[in-house]
């Protein structure tokens, strides 16, 4: 199987700076999304800890293990490189006063063999696009959804909730943090999709799935992603980071090809 990566970051038309970070390892095939929380610019500190931290921590212990590493195994590693990560922000934040209250949210994949290994903490989330359509594979951390899930409120009224943004997990706010792990098969032809909230708020599933199934290149469709956000208000950081799988090179495109990709 082939992997192609891809990322894109962009403020938004209503923030100064950027509390957004990706990262990822083509290597070893680790993705990582973070969105950062706390004041005093302290989200950028928090989001950034935490994607190079987790992309350095288990692209060394992938590399180590090798190709034989099973996928409980690569979860294992996921979960404690992640409890080191909340660790390290969450003892920053208590030691700092301009630190203090940081969190970010996390997305963090690794593919393995036919399978993706999936983490999330928060509202950042990952979609799949197989066979033309579009599904959520992460399920929010929020108080929203938990409403949602009660019966309590609509999809239609959740759109328009002002309550959105409260997450009911995150990453470095309190000493210990719940990883939720979930393993899915991948096949070729897929795209995943990670992304802050900041593309999901901003832009429609279906108009995000028109998008990522559209033809033409990853840094195509994350650029025009982004601009659709901003085109839309763009009230927030956004972020998104893609992952299309083949089974040939010579399915890739031709600029992938020429650039060796």
């Amino acid at each position: 199987m082939i992997y192609q990566f891809c990322s894109l970051t962009d403020p938004g038309r209503a923030r100064d700076n950027n509390e957004d970070s990706v990262a990822f390892d083509e290597p070893t095939l680790t993705a990582v999304l973070a969105d950062g929380m706390g004041g005093y610019n302290a989200g950028e500190i928090a989001s950034g800890m935490a994607t190079a931290f987790i992309k350095s921590e288990l692209s060394r212990w992938l590399t180590e293990a090798g190709d034989g590493a099973k996928a409980r195994e690569v979860r294992r590693a996921m979960e404690i490189c992640v409890d080191n990560a909340n660790r390290s922000i969450f003892n920053s934040a208590n030691s700092n006063a301009h630190y203090a209250g940081m969190g970010t949210t996390l997305v963090v994949g690794v593919f393995r063999d036919d399978k993706l290994v999936l983490g999330h903490i928060g509202d950042s989330r990952c979609y799949r696009l197989r066979g033309g359509l579009l599904d959520q594979i992460t399920k929010d951390h929020s108080l929203l959804q938990e409403q949602m899930d009660a019966g309590l409120i609509t999809v239609e009224q959740a759109a328009t909730s002002s309550i959105k943004n409260l997450v009911t997990r995150a990453l470095g706010v309190d000493e210990l943090v719940q990883l939720e792990v979930n393993e899915h098969t991948v096949q070729a032809g897929d795209i995943y999709l990670m992304c802050s909230d900041g593309l999901s708020d901003m832009v429609e599933d279906e108009a995000i799935g028109q998008i990522v199934s559209s033809e033409g290149e990853l840094e195509q469709k994350a650029k025009q992603l982004i601009d659709l956000a901003n085109g839309n208000g763009g009230r927030d950081n956004i972020s998104v980071l893609m992952v299309e799988l083949h089974d040939s090179p010579e399915k890739r495109g031709l600029i992938a090809r020429l650039l060796g990709k």
